[in-house]
């Protein structure tokens, strides 16, 4: 029999009430959960030449989880998919051995929503989900439909089983996923997260653009709107200083919530995964809707919000007593891949008679690629090689210890051999974690430095009255 309880779906135990819906954090005291970054990889690195790669890996080892972002697609493109001509700025492909290869590293759960998944097209993401499932990898964010891209994924530990939702926000329109209506059949591809991008400007300088706007042939066609002007597909409203501000699909934002909610209703442990680039990789701060969207997840449910993306760090906030990552930084970062599209060597002004696939990504990794955010900017700077290990630890159900191992991927080694992660040496390892200290202040968090480690320590009771705001974002 059904019952309500406080207005929630409830059912009946003991005599009695346990909400269906409920968010509570039911593991196993020890448990925890190891988080990195992007995994751009394309070629196997367990069985070669990579000396200390082996000390990071050992981090795994007591990892009730280990989490990353798989941001390539692992086929044998001899036989199997091609490459698309909307692709997420470079064709990321990896070796059919990379499937063995992550687990030997330890991974046991990715994310695969972001703006490569569909890189080689259908056939490379089924080829990719293939060759996970096959080494009993659980990976969540892309499938046949939206409701199997964007549903829960779980893992069972001897402390608890793990759900996983992923999501992104920055994508190729055509790679978003859809369900079936009617006679028409569900499209594979991604769960995706949509934005709205605004673009900020002091609010004398948006009745100019007005202006213009309504000097056009076709302004009878943009609906008005007092608070933005809408000119050629780009959307400006007015703020106290020049910038960008995003608002989220507010569909898009209750499917997601929903499975946050249903992930964590049939599991202990839930993480939510967001890869988003916004504002642009140019930044070392998180896009404006994206705290008040992370909280609103923790509050249906998620134990820990994961972001990648930017390809650098940002700061740490611990909402009641739940770690959110603004960004984890790269784990890998391998700039060589191989094969390469022909429509990259157009973008990057080569010829494929005459220039190889190495001086394609080369090329793209001096200038930055482009996505739908536009150029980046170079790639080749220090922080997109330095980025952390994050090991979240659980005692009572709330995080009690965070441990931060700062690393670099050999940035100086030559480019068939950079990208690969060891940990930092001592004093660029202390930059490093100063660097997130600064980035995660703003967020009320304290990070010390012990031993080349960064720590955050939580009492239990304290950490449940940490992070109590609630605030939203427009459209949430």
């Amino acid at each position: 029999m059904d019952y309500q309880k406080d207005g929630h779906p409830a059912i009946q135990r003991d005599g009695g009430f346990d909400t269906v819906g409920s968010i509570e954090t039911n593991v196993a005291d020890g448990f925890t959960m190891a988080a990195v970054g992007d995994l751009l990889l394309a070629r196997p690195v367990t069985k070669g030449q990579y000396p200390g790669l082996a000390d990071v890996l050992k981090i795994f080892h007591d990892a009730d989880v280990t989490f990353g972002n798989l941001e390539t697609n692992i086929l044998d493109a001899r036989s199997q998919g091609c490459p698309q001509a909307e692709y997420g700025g470079a064709y990321c492909i990896s070796a059919p051995e990379l499937g063995p290869d992550l687990k030997a590293m330890g991974f046991n759960m990715v994310s695969r929503a972001n703006n490569h998944t569909l890189d080689w097209g259908v056939e490379g993401m089924r080829e990719t989900s293939r060759a996970l499932e096959e080494n009993g990898i659980i990976h969540a964010g892309a499938g046949e439909n939206l409701a199997q891209a964007g549903g829960a994924r779980y893992w069972e530990t001897p402390r608890g089983r793990v759900a996983l939702v992923s999501f992104t926000t920055t994508f190729e329109p055509m790679s978003r996923a859809c369900d079936p209506v009617g006679e028409a059949p569900g499209r594979p591809g991604l769960n995706a997260l949509r934005l709205m991008k605004n673009i900020v400007v002091p609010a004398d300088m948006l009745d100019n653009l007005r202006l213009v706007r309504d000097a056009l042939p076709d302004s009878t066609l943009v609906p008005s709107d007092p608070t933005r002007v809408v000119m050629a597909g780009v959307s400006f409203k007015a703020g106290n200083e020049g910038g960008y501000s995003f608002e989220p699909n507010t569909r898009d934002v209750a499917s997601i919530q929903r499975n946050v909610r249903q992930g964590k209703q049939f599991s202990d442990f839930c993480i939510a995964t967001n890869h988003g680039h916004e504002p642009g990789g140019w930044s070392q701060e998180p896009p404006d809707y994206e705290q008040a969207f992370a909280r609103k997840l923790i509050n249906a449910g998620a134990d820990a919000y994961v972001v990648h993306g930017p390809h650098v760090l940002r700061g740490i906030e611990i909402y009641k007593g739940r770690p959110i990552f603004y960004s984890l930084g790269n784990f890998f970062c391998q700039d060589l891949r191989t094969p390469v599209g022909a429509d990259m060597f157009e973008v990057y002004g080569k010829d494929p008679r005459v220039d190889t696939d190495a001086e394609v990504t080369v090329d793209e990794v001096a200038k930055g690629y482009p996505t739908p955010e536009g150029f980046v900017g170079p790639q080749s700077d220090a922080v997109y090689y330095e980025s952390v290990v994050a090991v979240s630890r659980f005692e009572q159900n709330q995080l009690a210890e965070l441990r931060l191992y700062p690393i670099e991927l050999r940035r100086s080694s030559r480019f068939a051999n950079r990208g690969v992660p060891r940990l930092a040496p001592a004093q660029q390892g202390k930059a490093i974690l100063e660097r997130l200290q600064k980035l995660s202040e703003p967020f009320g968090t304290q990070i010390d430095i012990e031993n080349g480690v960064g720590l955050i320590r939580l009492q239990p009771s304290a950490a449940r009255a940490v992070g109590s705001d609630t605030r939203t974002a427009p459209g949430l």
